[in-house]
């Protein structure tokens, strides 16, 4: 049995570890279309704010491992499927043969169309080559102006932060992470990073990056003109960044970190059927028999939200990749689940979203906001959201002891009962309801059993 894995990540390195587990005759190929030996993209901020070097990046460790485990690990990039075949067609023109297939092509940072946006001086931030030029750039006291204020842009917002470059951050939302975060909540994320020295434009979009002898001369060029080279000689110069709002910064370095979208244009006209991203069934199986998909860009089944959902984090790339290749190899098994759970530190501000933190239909919420923060000057936030009698979302600011308490509660579909009514009144029962919710709902079940 020949099994090709579709992507180097996380997902891929995965899949392929529990194939030779499972499957310890079988022929494993795992295909990367990076230069890179495999490594975590989360793992790049903390390259950028220096507490890794860039072998701290890598997923494995040891230039014999994948040979070790006789698992091929060759480069390409897959341009096209053919189901029918059972083959990939990569861009150097060779095509790879395979009995099972793992889709783990992961996600690819979105650029927006945005005049200036290909330029010098303009990189998103989600591959190593990606970090190397950052690096070059964002040092301490450039300008750095970084578009989009999401979960991923705020990891890399504080990796900046401690490289003690001038930071602005321009989100288009009203808040920062709107995709996570509810009004107050983002509110307040916005509020204490600009305590922490970072401008943050809300509401705001770039409209052009603009470069030239109008933008006036950055760090970088001033450096290089000191020591005799001429503005020139600095990677790229100054660059002047205009807004919808009218206004115009001047940077040095300019980070996308717009979002992300699958890469699954390979699939086009391979039968395989993609929503988002690749829909898969409880076995991450996709519409073809013996195709498989994992990771950022598969679209799988969410029990809480009762659809099927893109959710490209890593804990949920690595158990969908553990739940595809066991089945691969032969071994039945069902996906429990997609995690909805974001848990966020931005400059020390600990922030949670789970489930359906903005509510459903016809369902009951509370808020709980204490802005003042005591004497740390954080503040502290807790929204709740419930349909019937069950917690199926939540926000929070600083409430770092029940984070654990709200994801139970939210994917274990636990019912309240009459804790649903005391928690509208204080939020704060949180572990008190769930102490007694679960263990209620555990001895009902083993009535039942």
């Amino acid at each position: 049995m020949k099994h090709v894995i579709l992507g180097a990540g996380p997902a891929g390195v995965i899949a392929a570890e529990t194939l030779r587990k499972h499957a310890p005759t079988d022929e494993i190929v795992l295909i990367g279309d990076e230069a890179e030996p495999p490594y975590s993209r989360m793992a790049i901020p903390y390259l950028l704010s220096g507490q890794i070097g860039e072998a701290g990046t890598h997923l494995r460790h040891g230039t014999d491992h994948y040979a070790a485990q006789r698992i091929t690990l060759r480069r390409g990039r897959a341009k096209q499927l053919d189901s029918a075949r059972r083959q990939v067609l990569l861009d150097d023109g060779s095509t790879v043969g395979f009995d099972r297939l793992l889709i783990a092509t992961g996600s690819s940072a979105a650029t927006p169309p945005i005049p200036g946006i290909e330029g010098p001086g303009v990189h998103a931030c989600w591959t190593l080559a990606d970090a190397r030029a950052i690096l070059e750039r964002a040092k301490p006291g450039a300008r750095v102006l970084q578009m989009g204020a999401g979960f991923i842009g705020c990891i890399i917002l504080e990796a900046l932060a401690t490289r003690g470059v001038q930071l602005t951050v321009v989100e288009m939302g009203d808040r920062m992470v709107p995709r996570m975060m509810g009004p107050t909540a983002g509110g307040m994320i916005k509020d204490w990073c600009e305590k922490k020295g970072v401008t943050v434009h809300t509401g705001a979009r770039v409209e052009a990056i603009e470069r030239g002898p109008a933008a006036e001369p950055g760090l970088l060029g001033k450096i290089a003109s000191a020591v005799g080279l001429g503005a020139s000689a600095a990677p790229g110069g100054a660059m002047t960044v205009r807004l919808s709002t009218g206004q115009r910064i001047e940077t040095d370095l300019v980070i996308s970190a717009t979002g992300v979208k699958p890469n699954i244009g390979f699939l086009e006209n391979s039968g395989v059927r993609c929503l988002v991203g690749v829909l898969t069934d409880e076995h991450l199986q996709t519409n073809v028999p013996g195709i498989y998909a994992a990771g950022d860009c598969a679209e799988a089944f969410d029990k809480v939200s009762g659809k099927t959902i893109v959710s490209a984090i890593q804990p949920n790339a690595a158990e969908q990749a553990r739940v595809a290749a066991l089945n691969m190899a032969g071994r039945t098994t069902e996906l429990r689940g997609v995690t909805q759970i974001n848990v966020l530190d931005t400059l020390g501000l600990v922030s949670t979203s789970f489930g359906n933190w903005q509510g459903v239909s016809g369902g009951e919420h509370v808020e709980l906001t204490d802005r003042t923060g005591g004497a740390n000057g954080m503040g502290r936030h807790l929204s709740l959201q419930f349909d019937g009698d069950r917690l199926v979302g939540c926000n929070s600011i600083g409430w770092t002891d029940h984070v654990g308490v709200m994801r139970g509660l939210v994917e274990g579909g636990v019912r309240l009962g009459p804790w649903k009514d005391q928690l509208l009144h204080d939020p704060t029962l949180l572990m008190q309801a769930y102490l007694a919710s679960a263990q209620a709902q555990a001895a009902r079940a083993h009535l039942r059993a």
